[in-house]
């Protein structure tokens, strides 16, 4: 690859212009950038100089979009590639990475979870798993969300009675727990199932997971037919149980398409300047779900640019299946196909099928993407208004578009943490949300005030290092702060101190007996205000106060379990999780670990001479 960066003082076209001298008919990809070198579009090019040419004089095929693009340009940057897959491929990365203004953006990132079945425990394990595949076992997935895979996880423990504890409690458990009660396990870890049968019982559930459904229907109908006639009434009845729950599991799925194997089924609708995308995940002949997405538009793209960018950016740094049923073309479809394919390690197909099963399913997907829409578009309209209510009852200059509301959470002092959550345009934006492990040691234990300086502090620093010019959308306008007349002078102060003591702020209290509803507000230099009791946008701040106080507990919660589960083990350079559990397993404690002697601790599977000494070393360097 090349880069190549060259200034010009022009702008717009002749700016374009400026750069085809430069140029050859390489394929890469393009950046251009306003006068204050931010990004504004990245494209792709199998000729560069023509594509760049393109832009270089006006033309009727330009939209509104791409025209005001261009007035802005002040800059551009090249990348030259080997081939157009290549480029392709860092297109798509390169607007993940940048979130360029005029792009097509995916804004919904997150990673689909699978389902697990370990493999490295002779009674394996089935589990939910989100993230990298690095714990040993067979993955079976994507599912469009933690409640399909919770659902079908619930219902496969029912059928198949696999564990579902970690190996550590496994290895501890000296009776069955409420999983056995409830007959959701067979409780391998007292041996009340033999390793043989419980592994049968490993193979059927796969067997399930990928699509094989029918056999073990069968199956089971035969053993429990088997255990009736030799008068076994109780493992009949179990057996039949599990062959209801397997019908039931079926039934929730919905409709399990014929001839479809492994597919993605996409389904694009847009309306009034937004659009969403319906995605179903076909997997073994089964639908694990459905997700929509909102993909940031301008309104006037065209269903294939869009349904492209969509694509390219889901797969970015997910595996595609093998096939993607779409309900429009691609303008580059046989270039995402191989680009998918080189990605995948074998064929992937791009089908916009016209009649038959596939073309039924996208059919629903669409039904699909219109309704979602349809309550997206009504709950966005609400948001509007109700911020719009926001900056008319605390007489804010403008509409706030970003909303940071922030608490504290600890007991007595202890494992303080501060949160702060984000509500915007389209609601709360979760991917916004910030923890703050406090860190102050010379703060009093109780201390919400010190607590609140050093959360805006570190919060407010590193904006005005990221983004001096309040440029990227990720300044807020208003401040919400749970407290009254002293909280809010405090704040005002703090943020003074940092020189953004512009940014609006109200302090929410209680109010008398302490009750919703009653709630007071603080500003600087205000009278304290109250809203009717049944204002919408009392109900609102009352919603966004709940959810940082939400989102505060269930910070604190995990950083005290997780302080409740550490041991001096933690601390030793080289022990691990898995080397952690197989010493606390052998010797019950890490009091009992540091007492042992160097011989005895690499008695443990996985410790070797020398991290044996290690261990030892550090529990007894002061001895």
């Amino acid at each position: 690859m090349t880069d190549t960066d060259t200034q010009t003082p022009k702008t717009g076209y002749a700016c374009i212009a400026g750069y085809l001298r430069t140029l050859d008919s390489s394929p890469g990809v393009y950046r251009m950038l306003d006068a204050e070198s931010r990004v504004l579009y990245v494209g792709k090019a199998r000729n560069l100089k023509a594509r760049v040419g393109s832009y270089s004089r006006p033309s009727p095929q330009h939209s509104r979009r791409i025209t005001q693009m261009i007035r802005e340009t002040s800059a551009m940057m090249f990348l030259t590639t080997r081939t157009e897959t290549e480029a392709l491929l860092l297109e798509q990365n390169l607007i993940k990475q940048l979130k360029p203004r005029y792009n097509v953006l995916l804004r919904d990132d997150k990673s689909f979870p699978n389902i697990l079945v370990t493999t490295a425990h002779d009674y394996p394990q089935i589990k939910k798993h989100r993230g990298a595949k690095k714990e040993k076992g067979d993955y079976y997935g994507p599912f469009a969300g933690a409640g399909a895979v919770n659902r079908t996880l619930n219902q496969l423990q029912r059928v198949f009675l696999l564990r579902n504890c970690s190996d550590q409690d496994f290895e501890t458990r000296t009776r069955p727990c409420l999983q056995y009660q409830i007959k959701r396990c067979s409780a391998p870890c007292v041996g009340h199932i033999s390793a043989e049968d419980y592994g049968r019982s490993v193979q059927d559930a796969q067997s399930f997971l990928q699509g094989r459904t029918k056999g073990i229907q069968q199956k089971l109908a035969s053993e429990m037919n088997a255990a009736s006639a030799d008068m076994e009434f109780e493992r009949a009845a179990a057996l039949r149980d599990r062959i209801k729950a397997l019908t039931q599991v079926q039934s929730t799925q919905g409709i399990n398409p014929q001839t479809v194997e492994e597919a993605d089924v996409m389904a694009l609708h847009i309306d009034g300047g937004q659009a969403c995308v319906q995605v179903f995940f076909i997997r073994a002949g089964q639908n694990w779900g459905n997700h929509d997405y909102y993909p940031r538009v301008s309104g006037e793209e065209d269903p294939s640019e869009v349904m492209e960018a969509f694509v390219g950016q889901l797969y970015s740094d997910r595996e595609p299946p093998r096939a993607l049923i779409l309900s429009h073309g691609l303008d580059n479809g046989d270039l995402m196909a191989q680009a998918l394919s080189e990605r995948l390690g074998r064929k992937v197909e791009i089908l916009v099928p016209q009649r038959g099963e596939k073309a039924e399913l996208v059919q629903g997907a669409l039904r699909n993407a219109r309704e979602s829409l349809a309550r997206k578009m009504s709950e966005t309209a609400t948001q509007a208004k109700l911020l719009r209510g926001v900056g008319e009852a605390f007489d804010l200059p403008q509409t706030p578009k970003r909303i940071e509301v922030y608490d504290n959470s600890h007991i007595q002092g202890a494992h303080a943490v501060g949160a702060m959550v984000v509500v915007g345009p389209d609601g709360f934006e979760k991917n916004q949300y910030r923890k703050f492990n406090i860190r102050g040691d010379q703060l009093t234990p109780g201390d919400d005030f010190g607590m609140m300086k050093e959360v805006l502090t570190r919060r407010f620093q590193r904006l005005l290092k990221e983004d001096p010019e309040r440029t990227t959308g990720t300044w807020p306008d208003l401040l919400l702060i749970d407290g009254g007349a002293g909280q809010v002078s405090a704040v005002r102060e703090i943020m003074e101190d940092l020189g953004v003591g512009d940014i609006a702020m109200v302090g929410v209290a209680k109010g008398i007996d302490r009750d919703a509803g009653k709630e007071e507000f603080h500003r600087t230099g205000k009278t304290v205000m109250a809203l009717r009791h049944n204002d919408p946008v009392l109900y609102f701040i009352q919603r966004m106060r709940d959810e940082v106080h939400r989102f505060a507990i269930g910070t604190h919660r995990a950083k005290r379990s997780k302080a409740i589960s550490a041991t001096p083990l933690d601390e030793v350079a080289g022990v691990g999780a898995g080397r952690k559990r197989a010493l606390l397993a052998h010797f019950g404690s890490a009091k009992a670990v540091a007492r042992a002697n160097v011989s005895d601790l690499q008695a443990v599977e996985g410790i070797s001479q020398n991290m044996a000494q290690k261990i030892y070393d550090f529990f007894h360097a002061s001895g």
